[in-house]
């Protein structure tokens, strides 16, 4: 079988894809690394704090729902006891057939 134009201009090594190599010494190399983890440690830190905030946040909007629905319930209980009081007058009264 024949090769392709194709097969052949990529089976060539000068095609092939070139990795860059980066030779440093130790000292640099652990200089990189230090200062990758100081990234990823200053990173956690802001996201730690946008997570506090965001959980305070989320607090203070069920605490104020919670307020909202306890003052509900207070001004609900007296209108309830007006209907049961009258639902028991008139069991009580005498009822004329």
């Amino acid at each position: 079988m024949y090769a392709s134009l194709f097969d052949t201009v990529f089976a060539d090594s000068f095609f092939s894809p070139m990795r860059t190599v980066y030779v440093v010494s130790d000292s640099q190399l652990e200089q990189i690394q230090r200062k990758q983890r100081q990234e990823e440690l200053d990173n956690l830190e802001v996201s730690r704090k946008r997570l506090e905030q965001s959980y305070q946040s989320r607090i203070k909007i069920i605490d104020e729902r919670e307020h909202e629905l306890q003052e509900e319930l207070k001004a609900l209980a007296p209108a309830e006891k007006k209907i049961n009081i009258a639902t028991e007058e008139s069991k009580k009264s005498p009822v004329s057939t």
